[in-house]
Protein backbone atom coordinates (compact mmCIF):
# COMPACT_ATOMS: atom_id res chain seq x y z
CA UNK A 1 0.00 0.00 0.00
CA UNK A 2 1.25 3.47 -0.66
CA UNK A 3 1.52 5.89 2.02
CA UNK A 4 -1.57 7.95 0.39
CA UNK A 5 -3.52 4.78 0.77
CA UNK A 6 -2.70 4.08 4.38
CA UNK A 7 -3.59 7.31 5.69
CA UNK A 8 -7.11 7.23 3.55
CA UNK A 9 -7.47 3.83 5.57
CA UNK A 10 -6.38 5.36 9.16
CA UNK A 11 -9.24 7.71 8.40
CA UNK A 12 -11.75 5.72 7.60
CA UNK A 13 -10.81 3.26 10.68
CA UNK A 14 -10.69 6.44 12.96
CA UNK A 15 -14.15 7.63 12.05
CA UNK A 16 -15.67 4.65 12.86
CA UNK A 17 -13.80 4.85 16.23
CA UNK A 18 -12.18 0.97 15.27
CA UNK A 19 -8.79 2.90 15.73
CA UNK A 20 -7.62 5.16 18.43
CA UNK A 21 -4.34 7.10 18.19
CA UNK A 22 -1.96 9.61 20.39
CA UNK A 23 1.31 11.10 20.55
CA UNK A 24 3.93 9.11 22.08
CA UNK A 25 6.95 10.29 24.15
CA UNK A 26 9.15 10.39 21.39
CA UNK A 27 6.76 12.50 19.67
CA UNK A 28 5.73 9.85 17.20
CA UNK A 29 1.77 9.34 16.64
CA UNK A 30 0.89 5.85 18.01
CA UNK A 31 -2.46 4.26 16.54
CA UNK A 32 -4.00 1.12 18.39
CA UNK A 33 -6.81 -1.57 17.88
CA UNK A 34 -10.21 -0.62 19.69
CA UNK A 35 -11.24 -4.50 20.24
CA UNK A 36 -14.38 -3.68 22.20
CA UNK A 37 -15.70 -1.52 19.27
CA UNK A 38 -14.52 -3.98 16.26
CA UNK A 39 -16.79 -6.52 18.23
CA UNK A 40 -19.66 -3.64 18.65
CA UNK A 41 -20.25 -4.59 15.28
CA UNK A 42 -22.17 -7.90 15.82
CA UNK A 43 -25.10 -5.78 17.58
CA UNK A 44 -25.23 -3.04 14.81
CA UNK A 45 -28.62 -4.74 14.12
CA UNK A 46 -29.99 -4.67 17.69
CA UNK A 47 -29.07 -0.86 18.07
CA UNK A 48 -31.15 -0.32 15.07
CA UNK A 49 -34.24 -1.79 16.19
CA UNK A 50 -33.84 -0.92 19.44
CA UNK A 51 -33.61 2.48 18.30
CA UNK A 52 -36.97 1.82 16.32
CA UNK A 53 -39.07 0.12 19.75
CA UNK A 54 -38.20 3.54 21.89
CA UNK A 55 -38.46 5.89 19.65
CA UNK A 56 -40.00 4.99 15.55
CA UNK A 57 -39.12 5.09 12.23
CA UNK A 58 -37.44 8.33 12.41
CA UNK A 59 -34.33 7.44 15.29
CA UNK A 60 -34.00 3.58 13.63
CA UNK A 61 -33.31 5.83 10.36
CA UNK A 62 -30.82 8.39 12.69
CA UNK A 63 -29.13 5.36 14.33
CA UNK A 64 -28.83 3.56 11.14
CA UNK A 65 -26.84 6.60 9.14
CA UNK A 66 -24.63 7.49 12.23
CA UNK A 67 -23.63 3.66 12.30
CA UNK A 68 -22.59 3.93 8.35
CA UNK A 69 -20.87 7.07 8.90
CA UNK A 70 -19.62 6.48 12.33
CA UNK A 71 -19.77 10.42 13.53
CA UNK A 72 -21.83 12.78 11.54
CA UNK A 73 -23.13 16.31 12.05
CA UNK A 74 -26.33 16.62 13.38
CA UNK A 75 -27.54 18.99 10.00
CA UNK A 76 -26.25 16.25 7.53
CA UNK A 77 -28.01 13.09 9.23
CA UNK A 78 -30.95 15.34 9.77
CA UNK A 79 -31.34 15.54 5.78
CA UNK A 80 -30.66 12.36 4.78
CA UNK A 81 -33.20 11.25 7.43
CA UNK A 82 -35.93 13.63 6.41
CA UNK A 83 -35.34 12.83 2.58
CA UNK A 84 -35.73 8.79 2.85
CA UNK A 85 -38.71 9.16 4.95
CA UNK A 86 -40.29 11.58 2.45
CA UNK A 87 -39.13 9.18 -0.67
CA UNK A 88 -41.20 6.22 1.36
CA UNK A 89 -44.05 8.73 2.36
CA UNK A 90 -44.07 10.14 -1.43
CA UNK A 91 -44.09 6.36 -3.04
CA UNK A 92 -46.42 5.37 -0.46
CA UNK A 93 -48.80 8.21 -1.27
CA UNK A 94 -48.72 9.60 1.84
CA UNK A 95 -47.76 13.98 2.42
CA UNK A 96 -44.46 14.61 3.60
CA UNK A 97 -42.94 15.57 6.75
CA UNK A 98 -41.11 18.64 8.03
CA UNK A 99 -37.13 17.89 9.08
CA UNK A 100 -38.18 19.55 12.66
CA UNK A 101 -40.09 15.92 13.55
CA UNK A 102 -36.65 13.85 12.72
CA UNK A 103 -34.83 16.48 14.59
CA UNK A 104 -37.13 15.92 17.42
CA UNK A 105 -35.87 12.27 17.10
CA UNK A 106 -32.57 13.29 17.54
CA UNK A 107 -33.09 15.16 20.42
CA UNK A 108 -35.03 12.56 22.13
CA UNK A 109 -32.11 10.10 21.36
CA UNK A 110 -29.61 12.73 23.18
CA UNK A 111 -31.45 13.46 25.71
CA UNK A 112 -31.60 9.63 26.60
CA UNK A 113 -27.95 9.30 25.70
CA UNK A 114 -28.04 7.47 22.96
CA UNK A 115 -26.60 9.66 21.15
CA UNK A 116 -23.47 11.76 22.28
CA UNK A 117 -20.85 14.17 20.84
CA UNK A 118 -17.35 12.91 19.43
CA UNK A 119 -14.48 13.39 21.98
CA UNK A 120 -12.73 17.14 21.78
CA UNK A 121 -9.27 17.37 19.89
CA UNK A 122 -6.30 17.99 21.38
CA UNK A 123 -4.05 20.07 19.45
CA UNK A 124 0.18 20.88 19.12
CA UNK A 125 1.74 24.08 18.77
CA UNK A 126 1.92 23.47 15.26
CA UNK A 127 -2.32 23.09 15.18
CA UNK A 128 -2.25 19.44 14.61
CA UNK A 129 -4.52 16.94 16.48
CA UNK A 130 -2.23 14.81 18.73
CA UNK A 131 -5.32 13.22 20.37
CA UNK A 132 -8.85 13.42 21.51
CA UNK A 133 -9.76 14.36 25.35
CA UNK A 134 -13.48 13.82 26.98
CA UNK A 135 -14.43 17.07 28.52
CA UNK A 136 -14.34 17.46 32.30
CA UNK A 137 -18.04 17.72 32.09
CA UNK A 138 -19.74 14.72 30.98
CA UNK A 139 -22.95 16.54 30.31
CA UNK A 140 -21.63 18.34 27.65
CA UNK A 141 -21.19 15.12 25.10
CA UNK A 142 -25.21 15.34 25.32
CA UNK A 143 -26.01 18.64 24.97
CA UNK A 144 -27.69 20.05 21.87
CA UNK A 145 -27.33 22.88 20.42
CA UNK A 146 -30.57 24.95 19.20
CA UNK A 147 -31.88 25.15 15.75
CA UNK A 148 -33.60 27.82 13.78
CA UNK A 149 -35.76 27.41 10.98
CA UNK A 150 -34.04 28.88 7.93
CA UNK A 151 -37.77 29.13 6.09
CA UNK A 152 -41.31 27.91 6.81
CA UNK A 153 -41.48 25.09 4.28
CA UNK A 154 -41.97 21.74 5.48
CA UNK A 155 -38.59 19.78 4.80
CA UNK A 156 -36.77 23.45 4.99
CA UNK A 157 -32.88 22.87 6.00
CA UNK A 158 -32.39 24.32 9.29
CA UNK A 159 -29.24 26.33 10.48
CA UNK A 160 -27.75 26.09 13.78
CA UNK A 161 -27.63 29.75 15.80
CA UNK A 162 -24.41 30.94 16.27
CA UNK A 163 -25.09 31.97 19.87
CA UNK A 164 -24.46 29.43 21.77
CA UNK A 165 -21.71 29.09 24.19
CA UNK A 166 -21.16 25.62 23.96
CA UNK A 167 -17.23 25.42 22.47
CA UNK A 168 -16.98 23.33 19.35
CA UNK A 169 -16.28 19.24 19.84
CA UNK A 170 -14.42 19.12 16.19
CA UNK A 171 -11.63 20.36 14.57
CA UNK A 172 -11.58 20.35 10.50
CA UNK A 173 -8.12 20.43 9.54
CA UNK A 174 -9.78 21.25 5.78
CA UNK A 175 -11.50 24.30 6.62
CA UNK A 176 -8.40 26.86 7.95
CA UNK A 177 -8.95 29.29 5.48
CA UNK A 178 -12.52 29.78 6.72
CA UNK A 179 -14.33 29.74 10.35
CA UNK A 180 -16.55 26.45 10.18
CA UNK A 181 -20.30 26.93 11.75
CA UNK A 182 -20.99 25.07 14.78
CA UNK A 183 -22.94 23.01 13.06
CA UNK A 184 -20.23 21.76 11.11
CA UNK A 185 -17.75 21.14 14.09
CA UNK A 186 -19.83 19.13 16.25
CA UNK A 187 -19.58 15.54 15.55
CA UNK A 188 -22.17 12.81 16.90
CA UNK A 189 -21.59 9.09 17.13
CA UNK A 190 -23.80 6.35 18.51
CA UNK A 191 -23.12 5.54 22.68
CA UNK A 192 -23.17 1.91 22.59
CA UNK A 193 -22.17 1.57 26.41
CA UNK A 194 -26.00 3.72 27.11
CA UNK A 195 -27.50 0.90 24.62
CA UNK A 196 -25.86 -2.25 26.52
CA UNK A 197 -27.18 -0.33 29.49
CA UNK A 198 -30.54 -0.75 28.12
CA UNK A 199 -30.53 -4.96 27.27
CA UNK A 200 -28.68 -5.31 30.27
CA UNK A 201 -31.86 -3.76 32.22
CA UNK A 202 -34.30 -6.02 29.73
CA UNK A 203 -32.35 -8.96 30.31
CA UNK A 204 -32.62 -8.78 34.27
CA UNK A 205 -36.53 -7.51 33.66
CA UNK A 206 -37.21 -10.54 31.31
CA UNK A 207 -35.76 -12.93 33.63
CA UNK A 208 -37.76 -11.91 36.53
CA UNK A 209 -41.02 -12.03 34.27
CA UNK A 210 -40.35 -15.38 33.18
CA UNK A 211 -39.09 -16.15 37.24
CA UNK A 212 -42.71 -15.00 38.45
CA UNK A 213 -44.85 -12.98 36.23
CA UNK A 214 -45.27 -9.96 33.81
CA UNK A 215 -46.38 -7.70 37.31
CA UNK A 216 -43.20 -8.73 38.82
CA UNK A 217 -41.22 -7.86 35.75
CA UNK A 218 -43.19 -4.47 35.74
CA UNK A 219 -41.85 -3.58 39.07
CA UNK A 220 -38.51 -4.45 38.07
CA UNK A 221 -38.72 -2.33 35.37
CA UNK A 222 -39.63 0.76 37.70
CA UNK A 223 -36.77 0.42 40.06
CA UNK A 224 -34.41 0.63 37.44
CA UNK A 225 -36.14 3.22 35.78
CA UNK A 226 -35.99 5.41 39.22
CA UNK A 227 -32.71 4.26 40.01
CA UNK A 228 -30.93 4.73 36.74
CA UNK A 229 -30.22 8.09 36.99
CA UNK A 230 -28.80 7.88 40.53
CA UNK A 231 -26.55 4.62 39.89
CA UNK A 232 -23.32 4.11 38.50
CA UNK A 233 -23.45 2.14 35.28
CA UNK A 234 -21.25 -0.40 36.78
CA UNK A 235 -21.97 -0.38 40.13
CA UNK A 236 -22.94 -3.64 41.53
CA UNK A 237 -26.29 -2.71 43.22
CA UNK A 238 -28.37 0.25 42.83
CA UNK A 239 -29.12 2.72 45.16
CA UNK A 240 -32.06 2.07 47.29
CA UNK A 241 -35.52 2.95 46.24
CA UNK A 242 -38.65 3.67 48.63
CA UNK A 243 -41.69 1.60 48.36
CA UNK A 244 -43.45 5.35 47.84
CA UNK A 245 -41.53 5.84 44.76
CA UNK A 246 -42.13 2.75 42.94
CA UNK A 247 -45.61 2.77 43.75
CA UNK A 248 -45.74 6.78 42.28
CA UNK A 249 -44.00 5.42 39.39
CA UNK A 250 -45.78 2.47 38.36
CA UNK A 251 -48.44 2.70 35.08
CA UNK A 252 -52.34 2.61 36.48
CA UNK A 253 -53.34 0.98 33.89
CA UNK A 254 -51.62 -2.08 35.53
CA UNK A 255 -53.79 -1.74 38.78
CA UNK A 256 -51.35 -2.16 41.38
CA UNK A 257 -52.96 -1.24 44.88
CA UNK A 258 -50.44 -0.32 47.36
CA UNK A 259 -51.57 -4.15 49.51
CA UNK A 260 -50.99 -5.87 45.97
CA UNK A 261 -47.64 -4.40 45.60
CA UNK A 262 -46.33 -4.88 49.12
CA UNK A 263 -47.41 -8.41 48.61
CA UNK A 264 -45.50 -8.75 44.99
CA UNK A 265 -42.31 -7.34 46.59
CA UNK A 266 -42.36 -9.29 49.15
CA UNK A 267 -42.69 -12.41 46.61
CA UNK A 268 -39.74 -11.00 44.81
CA UNK A 269 -37.57 -10.69 47.75
CA UNK A 270 -38.21 -14.16 49.30
CA UNK A 271 -38.25 -15.93 45.24
CA UNK A 272 -35.40 -14.13 43.33
CA UNK A 273 -33.67 -12.91 46.22
CA UNK A 274 -30.58 -12.41 43.59
CA UNK A 275 -32.55 -9.95 42.11
CA UNK A 276 -34.54 -7.92 44.52
CA UNK A 277 -33.27 -7.62 47.89
CA UNK A 278 -35.01 -5.22 50.94
CA UNK A 279 -32.15 -2.98 52.81
CA UNK A 280 -34.42 -0.98 55.10
CA UNK A 281 -37.52 -0.09 56.65
CA UNK A 282 -37.82 3.51 56.49
CA UNK A 283 -40.40 4.67 53.77
CA UNK A 284 -42.70 1.77 54.24
CA UNK A 285 -39.67 -0.28 52.88
CA UNK A 286 -36.62 0.68 50.82
CA UNK A 287 -35.46 -2.00 47.47
CA UNK A 288 -32.77 -2.22 45.57
CA UNK A 289 -31.62 -4.61 42.76
CA UNK A 290 -28.33 -6.57 42.61
CA UNK A 291 -27.30 -6.26 39.38
CA UNK A 292 -24.24 -8.57 39.74
CA UNK A 293 -25.91 -11.32 41.59
CA UNK A 294 -28.58 -10.88 39.00
CA UNK A 295 -26.09 -11.51 36.01
CA UNK A 296 -24.26 -13.73 38.02
CA UNK A 297 -27.60 -15.95 37.79
CA UNK A 298 -28.12 -15.70 34.70
CA UNK A 299 -24.33 -16.20 33.56
CA UNK A 300 -24.63 -19.59 35.46
CA UNK A 301 -28.27 -20.44 33.61
CA UNK A 302 -26.62 -19.79 30.42
CA UNK A 303 -23.75 -21.61 31.80
CA UNK A 304 -26.07 -25.00 32.55
CA UNK A 305 -27.48 -24.76 29.50
CA UNK A 306 -24.87 -25.34 27.82
CA UNK A 307 -23.98 -28.61 30.03
CA UNK A 308 -27.30 -29.77 29.96
CA UNK A 309 -26.66 -29.39 25.80
CA UNK A 310 -23.76 -30.67 25.44
CA UNK A 311 -23.01 -33.65 28.42
CA UNK A 312 -27.16 -34.42 29.22
CA UNK A 313 -29.20 -34.21 32.20
CA UNK A 314 -27.42 -36.26 34.85
CA UNK A 315 -24.31 -33.65 33.85
CA UNK A 316 -26.26 -31.23 34.56
CA UNK A 317 -27.22 -32.83 38.55
CA UNK A 318 -23.47 -33.17 38.83
CA UNK A 319 -23.03 -29.66 38.04
CA UNK A 320 -25.32 -28.60 39.59
CA UNK A 321 -24.16 -30.36 42.85
CA UNK A 322 -20.74 -28.89 42.76
CA UNK A 323 -22.43 -25.78 41.95
CA UNK A 324 -24.34 -25.98 45.58
CA UNK A 325 -21.07 -27.16 47.42
CA UNK A 326 -18.32 -25.35 46.56
CA UNK A 327 -15.99 -27.91 46.94
CA UNK A 328 -16.76 -31.49 47.01
CA UNK A 329 -15.02 -34.95 46.52
CA UNK A 330 -15.92 -37.05 44.14
CA UNK A 331 -17.76 -39.82 46.63
CA UNK A 332 -20.30 -37.20 47.98
CA UNK A 333 -21.02 -36.06 44.28
CA UNK A 334 -21.86 -39.62 43.53
CA UNK A 335 -24.40 -39.60 46.93
CA UNK A 336 -25.62 -35.98 46.55
CA UNK A 337 -26.12 -36.46 42.65
CA UNK A 338 -27.43 -40.37 42.97
CA UNK A 339 -25.79 -41.51 40.27
CA UNK A 340 -23.94 -44.90 39.94
CA UNK A 341 -19.91 -44.53 41.05
CA UNK A 342 -18.21 -45.68 37.81
CA UNK A 343 -21.09 -43.09 35.30
CA UNK A 344 -20.38 -40.58 37.74
CA UNK A 345 -16.84 -40.78 37.32
CA UNK A 346 -16.98 -40.53 33.57
CA UNK A 347 -19.21 -37.86 33.14
CA UNK A 348 -17.14 -35.89 36.01
CA UNK A 349 -13.89 -35.98 33.83
CA UNK A 350 -15.54 -35.31 30.63
CA UNK A 351 -16.56 -32.32 32.11
CA UNK A 352 -13.29 -31.89 33.73
CA UNK A 353 -11.64 -32.61 30.26
CA UNK A 354 -13.43 -29.41 28.67
CA UNK A 355 -13.19 -26.99 31.35
CA UNK A 356 -16.47 -27.04 32.98
CA UNK A 357 -15.00 -28.28 36.57
CA UNK A 358 -11.66 -27.53 38.33
CA UNK A 359 -10.08 -29.82 40.75
CA UNK A 360 -8.17 -28.47 43.71
CA UNK A 361 -5.92 -30.33 45.44
CA UNK A 362 -5.67 -30.75 49.66
CA UNK A 363 -2.40 -32.22 51.02
CA UNK A 364 -2.59 -33.57 54.74
CA UNK A 365 1.63 -33.97 54.73
CA UNK A 366 4.29 -31.51 52.68
CA UNK A 367 4.68 -34.71 50.10
CA UNK A 368 1.47 -33.99 48.53
CA UNK A 369 1.35 -38.40 48.43
CA UNK A 370 -1.71 -38.81 46.71
CA UNK A 371 -2.93 -41.31 49.17
CA UNK A 372 -2.90 -38.86 51.83
CA UNK A 373 -4.60 -35.76 49.13
CA UNK A 374 -7.74 -34.88 48.82
CA UNK A 375 -8.75 -34.06 45.32
CA UNK A 376 -12.17 -31.09 45.49
CA UNK A 377 -14.14 -30.39 42.21
CA UNK A 378 -14.96 -27.16 42.03
CA UNK A 379 -16.34 -24.76 39.13
CA UNK A 380 -14.97 -21.74 38.22
CA UNK A 381 -17.64 -19.56 37.02
CA UNK A 382 -15.55 -16.62 35.80
CA UNK A 383 -13.02 -18.80 33.91
CA UNK A 384 -16.17 -21.49 32.23
CA UNK A 385 -17.59 -17.72 31.36
CA UNK A 386 -13.92 -16.83 29.06
CA UNK A 387 -14.54 -19.97 27.47
CA UNK A 388 -17.78 -20.07 26.73
CA UNK A 389 -17.17 -16.07 25.29
CA UNK A 390 -13.99 -17.82 23.22
CA UNK A 391 -16.84 -20.56 22.09
CA UNK A 392 -19.32 -17.49 21.20
CA UNK A 393 -16.86 -15.58 18.96
CA UNK A 394 -15.84 -18.97 17.30
CA UNK A 395 -19.46 -19.80 16.41
CA UNK A 396 -20.99 -16.43 15.14
CA UNK A 397 -17.62 -16.39 13.21
CA UNK A 398 -18.36 -19.84 11.95
CA UNK A 399 -22.30 -18.59 11.16
CA UNK A 400 -20.76 -15.36 9.63
CA UNK A 401 -18.42 -17.53 7.43
CA UNK A 402 -21.35 -19.92 6.41
CA UNK A 403 -23.80 -17.38 5.35
CA UNK A 404 -20.85 -15.59 3.32
CA UNK A 405 -20.29 -18.92 1.39
CA UNK A 406 -23.74 -19.51 0.60
CA UNK A 407 -24.27 -15.99 -0.43
CA UNK A 408 -21.13 -16.36 -2.72
CA UNK A 409 -22.19 -19.86 -4.45
CA UNK A 410 -25.69 -18.29 -4.94
CA UNK A 411 -24.58 -15.06 -5.80
CA UNK A 412 -25.49 -15.27 -9.82
CA UNK A 413 -29.16 -16.45 -8.81
CA UNK A 414 -29.45 -13.74 -6.19
CA UNK A 415 -28.32 -11.00 -8.67
CA UNK A 416 -30.57 -12.32 -10.99
CA UNK A 417 -33.62 -12.37 -8.68
CA UNK A 418 -32.81 -8.58 -7.67
CA UNK A 419 -32.80 -7.26 -11.21
CA UNK A 420 -35.83 -8.67 -11.73
CA UNK A 421 -37.54 -7.19 -8.21
CA UNK A 422 -36.37 -3.92 -9.26
CA UNK A 423 -37.70 -4.13 -12.51
CA UNK A 424 -41.40 -5.44 -11.07
CA UNK A 425 -41.24 -2.73 -8.69
CA UNK A 426 -40.57 -0.22 -11.69
CA UNK A 427 -43.52 -1.41 -13.30
CA UNK A 428 -45.82 -0.94 -9.95
CA UNK A 429 -44.53 2.39 -9.51
CA UNK A 430 -45.55 3.22 -13.06
CA UNK A 431 -48.82 1.71 -12.06
CA UNK A 432 -49.12 3.71 -9.22
CA UNK A 433 -48.55 6.93 -11.45
CA UNK A 434 -51.29 6.04 -13.48
CA UNK A 435 -49.40 5.47 -16.39
CA UNK A 436 -50.87 2.09 -18.70
CA UNK A 437 -48.61 -1.39 -17.95
CA UNK A 438 -49.84 -4.56 -19.59
CA UNK A 439 -50.09 -6.73 -16.75
CA UNK A 440 -48.53 -9.70 -19.27
CA UNK A 441 -45.41 -8.07 -19.24
CA UNK A 442 -45.32 -8.25 -15.32
CA UNK A 443 -46.06 -12.06 -15.61
CA UNK A 444 -43.20 -12.30 -18.59
CA UNK A 445 -41.06 -10.58 -16.06
CA UNK A 446 -41.45 -13.03 -13.52
CA UNK A 447 -41.50 -15.78 -15.33
CA UNK A 448 -37.78 -15.24 -16.12
CA UNK A 449 -37.05 -17.05 -12.92
CA UNK A 450 -37.90 -20.85 -13.21
CA UNK A 451 -39.78 -23.09 -10.60
CA UNK A 452 -36.18 -24.58 -9.71
CA UNK A 453 -34.81 -21.26 -9.16
CA UNK A 454 -37.13 -20.13 -7.23
CA UNK A 455 -36.89 -23.63 -4.89
CA UNK A 456 -32.96 -23.30 -4.66
CA UNK A 457 -33.73 -19.15 -3.86
CA UNK A 458 -36.03 -20.46 -1.03
CA UNK A 459 -33.47 -22.87 0.24
CA UNK A 460 -31.22 -19.89 0.07
CA UNK A 461 -33.00 -17.56 2.07
CA UNK A 462 -33.70 -19.76 4.43
CA UNK A 463 -30.72 -21.04 5.39
CA UNK A 464 -29.32 -17.71 5.27
CA UNK A 465 -32.37 -16.09 7.57
CA UNK A 466 -31.05 -18.95 10.07
CA UNK A 467 -27.55 -18.53 10.45
CA UNK A 468 -28.68 -14.28 10.94
CA UNK A 469 -31.05 -15.72 13.42
CA UNK A 470 -28.42 -17.96 14.84
CA UNK A 471 -25.88 -15.51 15.60
CA UNK A 472 -28.14 -12.75 16.95
CA UNK A 473 -29.09 -15.69 19.80
CA UNK A 474 -25.29 -16.19 19.99
CA UNK A 475 -24.76 -12.49 20.78
CA UNK A 476 -27.62 -12.77 23.42
CA UNK A 477 -25.76 -15.16 25.55
CA UNK A 478 -22.49 -13.69 24.46
CA UNK A 479 -23.84 -10.17 25.89
CA UNK A 480 -24.72 -12.21 29.64
CA UNK A 481 -21.34 -13.46 29.95
CA UNK A 482 -19.72 -10.32 28.81
CA UNK A 483 -21.72 -8.15 31.10
CA UNK A 484 -21.19 -10.61 33.98
CA UNK A 485 -17.06 -10.51 33.16
CA UNK A 486 -16.84 -6.36 33.21
CA UNK A 487 -18.07 -6.79 37.24
CA UNK A 488 -15.62 -8.89 37.48
CA UNK A 489 -12.61 -7.35 36.28
CA UNK A 490 -10.75 -4.74 38.25
CA UNK A 491 -11.21 -1.23 36.78
CA UNK A 492 -10.86 2.24 37.75
CA UNK A 493 -14.13 3.84 38.91
CA UNK A 494 -15.41 5.59 35.71
CA UNK A 495 -16.63 9.24 35.77
CA UNK A 496 -20.02 9.90 37.00
CA UNK A 497 -22.25 9.82 33.54
CA UNK A 498 -26.17 10.08 34.51
CA UNK A 499 -28.56 8.09 31.75
CA UNK A 500 -31.61 9.90 31.36
CA UNK A 501 -34.80 7.86 32.39
CA UNK A 502 -36.68 5.91 29.86
CA UNK A 503 -40.62 5.22 30.16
Amino acid sequence: MSENQVQKALCVLIQHGLVAFQKSNKSFMEYSINIDKIMNHLRYSRYIHCAKVLYGDGAELLVEEILHAGQTDMATVVKKVTDRLNDALETAGHPKISSSLVRDKFNSLVQTHFLQRCFSPVLDDKKRVIRLEQPENVEELFSVQPMEVDGGNQGQKRKLTLDSDLPNKRFKTESTSKEASPGDSIFWQVNCERFHHHFRDQALISAVARRLDKKAGEIMRAILRISEVKTDPLAKQTVPVSFTEIFGSLQKELGFTRNLLEQYLHNMTDEVPEFVSKCDDSGGGMYVVNIFQALQALCKAHIESVVLERFGSKSLRIFRVILLKKQVEQSQIETCAMIPSKEAKELLYKMFEEGFVTITELAKTPDHAPSRTFYLFTVDIRQVARMLKEKCFKAIRNAIVKRNLEIMEHKRLLDKQERVDAIIADLEQQLQSGLEVDPAQKEEVQEVITPPERQQLTKVHTVTNTLEMSELQVDETLFILESYLAFTYHRPAPKKQQSAILI
